[in-house]
């Protein structure tokens, strides 16, 4: 039976050390990264988190009130407290670091990351979770942090008093207009489907705004405009016909997410979505690589079923390197 390297020291926080071969490396530090790597401490496994940040799309959102143990908490308290339990724990945390590719390598696998480090591992989580999804119009790059912006959670303080637009009318955009109500003058709503694709608790809260909120359902973005910063946006309806200008000076974009996949292309299977395919113990196409949260193609992308996935990750990955044999 493989050895594992239990370990015993408490060293916090210490830099990846290149070519070590680690039990298990966890690539991603949201809900699913963090709690896969309490997990795996509690297992003794020698450990390193890696990843370009600590929280997540956790730090992108503000209310959470369908957390267990919590009537309400901020998605940034909550990636807090996440990560001063990983802490706790003696593991290696490598921050600012971002892995590019996956591949393997004799027994073990190579992880490389965006500096040409080399990571060596027996085992690895991919936990990488998602990006926002570009609109890919005329003026929407040319204006990023200048009235364009993906999160509303960082950015809505910069606009207060103004008039606004919501790009999405899922979660992410009804929870955005949530967050715009008490800050913005008016606010304009903007999605190619017919209405509301958001909880319902969502949409009455944004029902209770009364004319504040204006809906414009069955429309799509033609161009954002603006030299130095946006001063307005073009939409039309789907399927044609005459385009609408709105005066906005701010443009908040939320139609969906993207996986955070790349680096797992040509090497473990991925859906059409992009997502990596897993099985219910977090296992992959690949054989002692396992992935969590949502970066996989488990459905309902939620904080909490993250941070389940991640367990179940760390235990599958537990299991693998106990029955390994060299």
């Amino acid at each position: 039976m493989a050895e594992l390297k239990f370990l015993v020291a408490p060293e916090i926080g210490k830099a990846l050390k290149e070519d070590h071969p680690y039990d298990l490396v966890i690539v991603g530090a949201g809900p699913a990264g963090l709690t896969a790597a309490v997990y795996a401490a509690r297992k003794k496994l020698d450990t390193l988190l890696i990843s370009k940040d600590i929280g997540g799309q956790t730090l992108l959102t503000s209310d959470i009130e369908n957390y267990m143990g919590y009537h309400y908490i901020s998605g940034k308290e909550l990636a807090a407290k996440f990560e001063e339990q990983v802490k706790k724990y003696p593991i290696d945390i490598a921050v600012g670091e971002e892995v590019v590719s996956l591949s393997k390598e004799g027994d073990d696998f190579l992880l490389t990351t965006a500096g040409g480090k080399r990571v060596v591992a027996r085992s690895v989580i991919v936990a990488t979770g998602k990006r926002s999804r570009p609109l890919n119009v005329p003026g929407e790059r040319e204006l990023v942090g200048r009235g364009v912006s993906y999160c509303a959670v960082c950015d809505a303080p910069l606009f207060a008093g103004k008039d606004v637009v919501v790009i999405g009318a899922g979660n992410s955009g009804a929870t955005a207009v949530v967050d715009l109500i008490k800050i913005a003058n008016r606010i304009y709503v903007v999605d190619i489907m017919p209405g509301w694709r958001a909880d319902p608790v969502l949409v009455e809260r944004i029902a209770a705004a009364g004319e504040k909120v204006e809906t414009f359902f069955a429309h799509e973005v033609v161009r954002i405009l603006g030299d130095e910063r946006v001063e307005g946006i073009v939409i039309r309806p789907r399927g044609g016909g005459e385009e609408v200008e709105l005066k906005v000076q701010g443009v908040f974009i939320e139609i969906g997410l993207i996986p955070n996949s790349d680096l797992a292309k040509g090497f473990l299977e991925l859906n059409e979505a992009g997502e990596i395919v897993v099985d219910c113990r977090c296992r992959t196409s690949v054989p002692g690589v396992f992935a969590a949260g949502d970066v996989t193609d488990v459905p309902e992308k939620q904080v909490i079923i993250a941070a389940g996935e991640g367990a179940k990750a760390a235990l599958s990955a537990y299991a693998y390197l106990i029955g390994q044999r060299r």
